[in-house]
């Protein structure tokens, strides 16, 4: 095997994976993901036994038991970026020997869980105690072009349609289509609508938003949530899922994001108290997880 050198698996002085400031063992094999730093904590406060807590940057990571299962949370902080990060270093924990520096021959595939918040694109879902999981990862970033397996792993039929029922922009990044954990959808999301989340690489402009800069699309938002495939409505908007299920399915990893809807971009609803709702969720993906 190819021994990785060392200024591509970066490693700190203490010998931890550079971002998340962990070593391998720290975190558990079922992950957690939250954007916000802060809620890392609310999930960690849920647990039976908390064993770890590490921060560094805005990625706070808490690992511990709860009802017998072992468990970690790690916030990643805001945008496909972040999450491209996060995960390819958790995965290097688990299935990169950091003494000889290659990859081990037995792999581990870890259950990613993302639990974050999101605006509705149509105007029937809710903003109050409103919980969607995204049955596919729709992704406006362009990150998937990067990677050699990016355009395989990708829904090549789902993605040619909407660039071509939304005439793409040539300028633009060119999207990507992601499916979720079919395992995680069936064990997670029982009872919460399902639908395509679009995951945008900014939150003013990528998702139609003004403040002193003009959109240079005004119409992108509108177009896309008329948008069907396989059954299924582009729903929400948010800045993560494309990322996650990707790199997830390049690496062997099964991936699933579940969002609390706090915000309606076609009412113009909003729920400034979504804080109680969101604990309400975090404690139900639990009670799930500690089931698989």
């Amino acid at each position: 095997m190819k021994e990785i050198k060392k200024a591509e698996l970066v490693l700190n002085a203490g010998g931890k994976i550079y971002h998340l400031n962990l070593s391998p063992g720290e975190v558990a094999e079922t992950i957690l993901l939250v954007g916000d730093p802060g809620r890392a904590k609310i999930v960690a406060d849920f647990f039976d036994t908390v064993e770890l807590e590490s921060s560094n940057r805005e990625i706070n990571t808490f690992t511990g038991t709860y009802k017998g299962k072992r468990l970690s949370v790690v916030s990643t902080g805001m945008g496909t970026d972040n999450i491209e990060i996060v995960v390819s270093e958790l995965d290097a924990l688990f299935n990169i020997d950091f003494n000889t520096r290659e990859p081990r021959e037995l792999l581990t595939s870890l259950n990613l869980i993302r639990i974050g918040t999101s605006g509705a694109l149509q105007k029937d879902i809710p903003v109050e105690y409103s919980y969607l999981a995204s049955a596919y990862g729709l992704g406006l970033d362009g990150l998937a072009y990067f990677y050699e397996d990016g355009p395989f792993v990708m829904d090549r039929e789902f993605t040619a349609s909407f660039i071509n029922q939304l005439e793409w922009d040539e300028n633009l990044p060119r999207p990507y289509a992601m499916k979720a954990s079919s395992f995680l959808l069936d064990k997670l999301a029982p009872g919460y609508r399902k639908g395509i989340t679009l995951t945008a690489p900014g939150f003013y402009a990528p998702q139609g938003r003004e403040l002193r800069l003009n959109v240079m699309d005004k119409t992108i938002t509108e177009r896309a949530s008329r948008f069907e495939y396989d059954g299924e409505q582009v729903t929400n908007f948010e800045m993560e899922t494309s990322a996650l299920y990707l790199l997830s399915a390049m690496l062997g990893h099964e991936a699933l994001t579940v969002c609390n809807i706090i915000a309606n971009r076609v009412t113009g609803a909003f729920d400034p108290d979504y804080k109680k709702s969101m604990k309400r969720l975090i404690g139900e993906i639990l009670e799930r997880v500690a089931e698989i």
